[in-house]
Parts: C-alpha cells; structure tokens; sequence
C-alpha cells in the first residue's frame, strides 16, 4: 500500500479561550482584595492606564494685594533665614528642631506611629527571662525552652533536647522549665494539660486540696465527657460540692498562650449594600477603595508621531489590553449587580424578616433568572459578601438544599439550623435538649418531617456539643 499526501477539507467546532476571555473570567472570581491589588499591578505595568482624578470645582483667584502681601512675606521670612543661618545653635529656634517640627506632621499620619504591633508570647517570655535571677547559663536555657514552645504554649520538645540544644543536664534543664512555667501567663511550657492545671492550681496556693489535685490528674476525660456519677461515688461529694471544683477547674487556662496569637483579624468589607427604602430593596456596589480607570491620553496622542512598526505594535496592543480591562471591570460589576439582584427577588422572605426566612436555593435558578450560565453565577458568587439589614454574609450563604414539609412546600437547610441554634440557646442548662427533642419541635413549630441524625449533622455543622456535653452539674 502506497503513502500519499492528500488535502482534505474538515469542518469542526471548537471552544477557543483567548487571553482577554480568560482575563474576564478571572475577574468574575476575584475578591474585593484580590481585585484591589490587580487594578494596582496594571496601573504600574500598563502606560496607557491610569486613574481617573475628580477635578476640583473650587477656583481660587489671587487677589494683587495678596500676592503683593505674599511677596512681601517671602522676602521678611527669606531674611530670617539668613539671620537663623548666621547664627546657627545659638537661634531661638535650632535647624534640628524646625525640622523634626516639620517632620512632625507626616510622622504623625503614620500608621506604624499610631499602633504598636501585638505582643508575641516568645518576646513576652524572653523579657520576663531577662529580668529574672537566673544567671547567663540558666538564661540560655530558659531561651531554648522557650524556642519550642506551640502557639498554645505547650512545650514540644522533650527535656533531652533541650539539654542538648543547651548543653546542658536534664536536671538543669528541668529547674529552668519550673522557673518558666511559673512566669506570665501561668502554666506555659508545660508538657501536658495536666501539668499545666496543676501548675496554676499551685500558684493560686489551691494544691492543699487532694480531691482537685486527683480531679486534674486522674479525671480530666471524665470531667470533660461530663461522667460525674462515678466521681461523685469515688470521692463521696454532693453535687455542690462537684460544682465548686469545677467552677475553679474552669477557671483555669489550658491554653495559656492562645492569647498572644500571630494571627490578625480579618475585617471583611462588603462588595454590595442592600438598603430597604419603603417597601423595596436598594442595591449598591461598593465601589470605595476600586481605583477608577481610564486611557491615559498622553500616550494614545503619541501613537501617530511613532515611526517604527514595532514601536506601533506595542502602544496598540497596550491600548487594546487597557481598553479590555476597563471593560472586563465594567462587566464584572454589571454582572454582581444583577446577580444580587435576582438573589434578593428569591430571598425576599430573608431581606424582611431574617434567616428564618430563607428558602431553598440552586445556582440553576439564578442562572436562569439572569441568562448566564451557572459556572458563571459560581464565580460571581466567590468570595463575595454582601451587607443585609441583618449582617454581612457570603453570597454562596443563600444557596441552600431544601427540606420537604408535610404540606407540600419547602425550607431551606440554613433556615432550619437557625431554629435548631435558637433551640438549644433557649434550653434549660440543667436539663439540655437532645436531638430526638428537637425532631420533635420541628415537627410541631415547622411541620417538618426530618431524621434525627439530621439535626445531629446540622447541630455539629454550628460547632454544638452533644446534650450530655452541654448539661451542667445540678
């Protein structure tokens, strides 16, 4: 069989994804953050793109006795400078003074002049270690403990590597750890929970008592699981007496250095405000912080003057990317708009009244309503928040799966854990609701017909204990 080359004619469809689409959809997903710092890069990478600055509408004419005034006072200040030149230190007022005077001003906009920054445990430990007895072998000791201990202040690295991080004998090392456990917060670099309990519980001078000294070591999984009926036959208490030990056991810190945390709160600024003015809904984009953009003309008057094709290439390419971005950032905001509005149409019941009022949900609806797909609406919906008469929430928050009542119609999964949380916040400590109650309570207040390992899933997913673990001690 011979090889041959022939020419043939196919005709297909394919999906092309260019450069600029791939831009529009990466906008679509971006947080307001992420947005920010994106518009800022272009700015800096992109010579035909800058930002839009409101002319000021205040025109302030000159009056010629004021220029004559302002002349006159150049040259007397202009002649004061000499004077405080030639006389130098010995001035009224020294050169340095005039100017950190002047430096004063801008120093003072500084945000790292107006806050100082948080307090580590690590450096709120090693100033404590300086100022403690300790001699300069000691301190270098105290130094490597406190280089191994976890963000909750736990040591974790045993007293033979510290000896050998130290150069030293366990038994120094061991000294030097009490030493650091007894300083500011009490109970850091211990090694277990126990220890640091009973470390606080020997500061507070309450080690005396033998029945809390074996509650800590002995009972902690029992006092956590809330097994109190083997420990009250054990140790022959009554359950006031139970209280009052674990009224002071729960006054105890076993995490003592989670308050010296690194992590800084994140504050969440709201990409859309949602108002109620009489009986309707307004909606705004939050456009504070966004830079807004244009084409910069001094480059696009440059173009014509421009002899070189390469040169030309470049300035139009430039242009065409600066135009799309100004577009692209027009679309995506358009398209958060009339998302948010099609959201508030559906959960008009959640804008009035609350998240009990929130009904089932799916992208499919949104997508429909708008006339884009629903990739789409996942996108836009992404890391975006929304401001509601009733807080700030995700925009993925009002999408929700459906419960079916015994009448027909639905509820919204979210609706349902805020009534399960409103339950439990409202029960009795003593004697807690379990989830086969609360089956029962949505049954009468909801006429809903929900498994208990339902609201079991429902009660973990808000971070709620189990009734044996929210019941307190009689």
């Amino acid at each position: 069989m011979a090889l041959e080359l022939r020419q043939q004619l196919k005709l297909s469809q394919q999906l092309v994804m260019t450069p600029q689409l791939q831009q529009a959809i990466k906008l679509l997903q971006l947080s307001r953050i992420e947005l920010v710092d994106m518009v800022q890069q272009e700015l800096l990478e992109n010579p035909f793109l800058e930002e839009s600055v409101e002319e000021r509408q205040e025109t302030y004419e000159e009056r010629p006795e004021t220029a004559e005034f302002d002349d006159a006072y150049t040259r007397e200040a202009a002649n004061n400078a000499d004077w405080e030149d030639y006389l130098g230190d010995f001035a009224s007022t020294s050169r340095q003074a005039a100017s950190r005077e002047a430096e004063l001003p801008e120093d003072g906009n500084l945000f790292e002049t107006r806050y100082a920054s948080n307090p580590t445990l690590a450096g709120h430990l090693l100033w404590q270690l300086r100022l403690s007895p300790l001699n300069e072998k000691e301190q270098e000791i105290g130094e490597a403990i406190i280089g191994n201990l976890s963000s909750s202040g736990y040591l974790e690295a045993s007293l033979e590597d510290i000896s050998e991080l130290a150069a030293c004998k366990p038994e120094e090392a061991e000294a030097v750890l009490k030493v650091v456990q007894r300083f500011d917060p009490v109970g850091v670099a211990a090694r277990t929970p126990q220890e640091c309990l009973l470390v606080q519980i020997e500061v507070l001078k309450y080690d005396r008592d033998p029945i809390l000294l074996s509650l800590i070591k002995d009972h902690l999984e029992d006092l956590e699981s809330r097994r109190y009926k083997p420990i009250l036959r054990k140790f022959k208490l009554t359950s006031e007496d139970l209280k009052e030990y674990l009224d002071i056991i729960q006054s105890l810190d076993p995490m003592p250095g989670a308050s010296f945390g690194d992590v800084e709160p994140n504050y969440i600024a709201p990409d859309v405000y949602v108002y109620k003015y009489e009986d309707d809904f307004i909606i705004a984009l939050n456009d504070e912080g966004l830079p807004q953009l244009q084409l910069s003309s001094l480059y696009s008057d440059s173009l014509d003057s421009l002899s070189g094709a390469k040169d030309k290439d470049y300035f139009q390419e430039r242009m065409r990317s600066a135009s799309w971005l100004i577009k692209s950032l027009h679309q995506r905001q358009r398209t958060l708009y009339k998302v948010v509005e099609s959201i508030v149409k559906y959960q008009r019941g959640f804008f009035e009244e609350g998240p009990t009022r929130l009904r089932p949900l799916i992208l499919k609806e949104i997508a429909e309503d708008v006339a884009m797909h629903e990739s789409t609406i996942s996108r836009v919906t992404s890391n975006k928040y929304v401001a509601t008469p009733f807080g700030v929430y995700e925009l993925k928050y009002f999408f929700n799966s459906s419960l079916a009542l015994d009448d027909g119609s639905e509820v919204g999964s979210e609706s349902v854990k805020v009534q399960i949380k409103k339950y439990i916040s409202d029960e009795d400590p003593k004697a807690p609701l379990s989830d086969e109650k609360i089956v029962e309570m949505l049954q009468d207040a909801l006429k809903l017909n929900i498994a208990r390992r339902t609201v079991a899933k429902y009660r973990m997913a808000l971070g709620i204990p189990s009734s044996s673990k929210r019941k307190e001690v009689l």
